[in-house]
């Protein structure tokens, strides 16, 4: 079952980004990586945001990360919502990828439990007619790596 309902808009693969969202189908998460200045950076962009350099990889990263900040809504945005109200929107700062945020939701947190610094662990969920989108649980003390690294 799916954090959000069917009906909503399914992320469609870029140019830049197909190879993101071609990992989560394997339910492992990528990050675009500079090998000129060794940063990590999302979303996608043909060049280093930093260096300019386009020397670039994918690399695996863990998946764990700790909520940045987060809202919760209260109000069907899309009409494929309705009903299903209050639901959060959070950004998860990635532990092993510098400064790398991604939005996304945390499935299994109540409105109530959910926090800023919250330890998460990616999860790979189903969205409508498109491919698996990286969403996160909540990381228990004894949690290993959250994807499988090559």
């Amino acid at each position: 079952m799916s954090y959000l309902p069917g009906g909503l808009p399914s992320p469609h693969a870029t140019l830049d980004d197909a190879p993101f969202w071609q990992a989560c189908e394997h339910q492992r998460l990528v990050i675009r990586h500079c090998e000129a200045c060794q940063q990590f950076f999302h979303p996608p962009l043909p060049f280093c945001q930093k260096c300019g350099s386009s020397d670039l990889t994918w690399k695996p990263v863990s998946g764990h990360g700790t909520v940045y900040t987060y809202t919760i809504g209260h109000y069907a945005v899309h009409p494929s919502l309705k009903g299903h109200a209050p639901y959060n929107v959070s950004v998860v700062l990635l532990d092993d990828a510098d400064d790398v945020r991604l939005v996304s939701n945390v499935v299994d947190a109540e409105p109530p439990t959910l926090r800023i610094g919250l330890p998460v662990s990616v999860c790979f969920e189903a969205s409508g007619e498109g491919p698996l989108v990286p969403r996160f649980r909540v990381r228990t003390a004894n949690a290993t790596n959250a994807t499988e690294t090559p």
